[in-house]
């Protein structure tokens, strides 16, 4: 089942291809868009009334709070030194690993195919030029583009 039985849909939550999305252990408020090929795993929240665009990934530890429009693309990331295995080849499981978390602020645009890394803090109202790759927080307001992205103007 692509939307798991624990996920939490606020009223008017429009999921366009619910046949094309993954999303579990999560709360989407109200009157939130979401495309298809997105994936929201669990320990999520995502607001009211976002957009979250076609073959976005928003992974465990993410926050997106109201009003917050995700591009087409974008990948968000969890783990600062992620890694198949342990130190004696084993494969990680959950406890071989530290989650990261990340906010987006209210109102914030995030540009299609931009990579989050993990621990970011992405201001109000802040703006995320497409293909970016965000490395430090970014202030409300602010625009930043580039790899890295880099402060260019306030909104």
């Amino acid at each position: 089942m692509p939307i798991n039985a624990n996920v939490k849909l606020g009223r008017d939550v429009r999921i366009f291809q619910p046949d094309l999305v993954n999303i579990y252990g999560t709360e989407i408020g109200d009157e939130t868009r979401i495309g298809p090929f997105v994936e929201i795993q669990s320990e999520t929240r995502i607001g009211r009334r976002c957009k979250i665009s076609s073959h976005s990934f928003i992974c465990q530890g993410v926050t997106i709070e109201d009003e917050v429009f995700i591009g087409h693309g974008v990948m968000f990331t969890n783990d600062v030194l992620p890694r198949a295995t342990t130190e004696s080849g084993e494969l990680q499981g959950a406890g071989d690993w530290k989650l990261v978390e990340t906010l987006v602020q209210r109102g914030a645009s995030i540009g299609s195919n931009a990579t989050i890394l993990p621990g970011i803090t992405i201001g109000a109202h802040a703006i995320i030029g497409a293909g970016s790759v965000v490395t430090q927080d970014v202030p409300a307001g602010a625009i930043y583009a580039g790899v890295p992205a880099r402060f260019l103007r306030e909104v």
